[in-house]
């Protein structure tokens, strides 16, 4: 049986738990659950922590940017290096690559900043969304469709993911198109206090559903009868402080897909509606059968 609750969220931080080589060398293991390829979540969630592994403490991360170069084995571990691009009075930013085989898979920038106080604004969280205990559990649907479960099934659940519409891996017919992808979503278990590991957990959680909304304005679905899909690159700003063990709303439009291309926008919301972070990723989607 998979993983739940706390167990699986120890396990996730031992994964985010990188070693290290020397300075600006570590090295990451993947979770084995049969995946054909490493989560782009995982990666990058790797590559932050090693980035941050080089910066001092009081800089937070505010913001990342990575693309997705190739795809990851899973059966084999990743080496990050991390290259200082600057030091400065307020800021440092790291250039964190992962490569397996000599060959780069992913690579991302980082920002880190000392804490500082200025402006303050955002714009509302959505309303009239239903709680978390309002809507149904990963549990629920896997039991509704457990022939389009797939890996949900047999994973580690360190992330307690819950739609406010419908997942996008249902049966082709079973979803109608929405403008909107509501997810709430909480690490499902309890982290340590240091806020590198949340900015970490909430990169990881960040790429599990944001690309789902570009499916979701067509009524599209994941898998046979539908679309198959790879992150090309992710963005995450990181607003203000968060616990990603606390329940937060993942709010995802898609403003456009074209050239078997499809971008997503999220944004990140508390409970009590602050904003808290945001993230844009494009897409690589393609119908089941193409081949290109």
């Amino acid at each position: 049986m998979p993983l739940h609750g706390q167990a699986a969220v120890d396990q996730l931080l031992e994964i985010l738990d990188l070693k290290q080589v020397d300075a600006a060398t570590f090295v990451g293991e993947s979770p084995q659950t049969g995946a054909q390829r490493v989560f782009g979540g995982q990666v990058a969630g790797q590559a932050l922590v090693a980035a941050g592994r080089t910066v001092d403490p009081s800089r937070l991360v505010h913001s990342l940017h990575g693309y997705f170069v190739r795809p990851g084995d899973p059966t084999e571990p990743i080496q990050f290096t991390v290259e200082t691009i600057r030091d400065g009075r307020s800021f440092s930013v790291r250039r964190s690559t992962a490569q397996q085989h000599g060959r780069t898979i992913f690579f991302m920038s980082a920002s880190f900043q000392v804490r500082e106080e200025g402006l303050d604004h955002y714009l509302p969280a959505p309303v009239d969304v239903p709680g978390p205990d309002e809507v149904p559990t990963m549990a629920d649907w896997v039991r509704k469709y457990p022939s389009r479960a797939g890996i949900f099934a047999s994973s580690p659940q360190a992330i307690d993911v819950r739609y406010v519409g419908v997942p996008g891996w249902v049966p082709p017919g079973d979803r109608g198109a929405s403008e909107q992808q509501r997810v709430w979503m909480r690490i499902n278990g309890t982290l340590p206090d240091d806020p590198l590991i949340h900015a970490c957990a909430l990169a990881y959680a960040s790429d599990l559903s944001l690309l789902d909304s570009v499916l979701s304005a067509h009524g599209e679905v994941w898998g046979p009868g539908g679309v198959i899909g790879a992150s090309l690159d992710h963005a995450l700003w990181l607003h203000r402080p968060f616990r990603a063990d606390e329940w937060f709303l993942y709010d995802c439009t898609s403003p456009s897909a074209s050239g078997s291309r499809g971008l997503a926008t999220g944004r990140m919301f508390t409970r009590d509606g602050t904003h808290i972070a945001s993230a844009v990723q494009e897409g690589l989607l393609r119908r089941v059968g193409e081949r290109r």
